[in-house]
């Protein structure tokens, strides 16, 4: 019986705990009417991924005629 409730106290003490490590986002930007293309990288250590997740986003946005579009790929 004590083993058996060391193990429920085990997995459950692990369900809790989150799996952090580095994450690495990284980011290609376009832009229309050019053939200019930026990659960007950005680590996020020790975060889980939905942290990371979270921070690593892409996006779409229009400056006069110009439209830059990121598209962002969690690793």
């Amino acid at each position: 019986m004590k083993k058996v409730l060391l193990f429920v106290a085990v997995v459950t003490a692990a369900s809790f705990a989150s799996c952090k490590k580095d994450h690495t986002c990284t980011c290609t930007t376009t832009y229309s009417g050019s053939t200019i293309t930026t990659t960007d990288i950005t680590t996020f250590p020790s975060s889980t991924k939905k942290a990371a997740s979270a921070n690593c986003l892409s996006s779409t946005s229009t400056l006069g005629t110009s439209t830059q579009t990121q598209k962002c790929d969690l690793n």
